[in-house]
């Protein structure tokens, strides 16, 4: 059985997300349906997700979110941070996430270590895990966000 890299996992979901033209265009598409049973294949695109801005200038595309045929709930988005800015305050998740940086570097606060992690990598959230992502680059921050399982939908 061949086994995959943390690069290579990052490389073959990030074919899921084609660059977008410009980050401010308005879009006002439909919010993923939480409940859809995803039974057939498609492709996700970010022009073509709703987005959300932040008071702090954060910037969120839900691209998926649903049940896989297999089971087990998933939504995907992709977020963009300022520099110095942090999404969300400390908080405990009830499901799995992976986090694929794709620009900049964040940093990882977690059962009371704090990591560093650039483009390119993955952190792993475990289910019941207390923690917080911040943008310690000195420009934006983009990342992809991958939640399966728990409390998902």
């Amino acid at each position: 059985m061949n086994h995959m890299s943390c690069r290579d996992l990052y490389v073959a979901l990030s074919a899921l997300i084609p660059m977008r033209a410009t980050r401010t265009q308005a879009r006002l598409p439909p919010r993923p349906e939480k409940s859809r049973t995803l039974l057939q294949s498609e492709v996700l695109s970010l022009d073509r997700a709703p987005v959300t801005m932040g008071a702090n200038g954060a910037e969120r595309w839900e691209l998926l979110q649903g049940v896989l045929a297999t089971g087990e709930s998933i939504a995907v988005h992709e977020s963009q941070q300022p520099a110095g800015v942090a999404p969300n305050p400390p908080h405990t998740i009830q499901h799995s996430e992976l986090i694929l940086v794709q620009e900049g570097t964040l940093l990882f606060e977690h059962d009371g270590k704090s990591e560093k992690i650039g483009a390119g990598g993955v952190i792993l959230v475990a289910p019941a895990t207390r923690h917080a992502v911040k943008n310690v680059s000195d420009g934006p921050a983009k990342y992809l966000v991958i939640a399966i399982g728990g409390d998902t939908t």
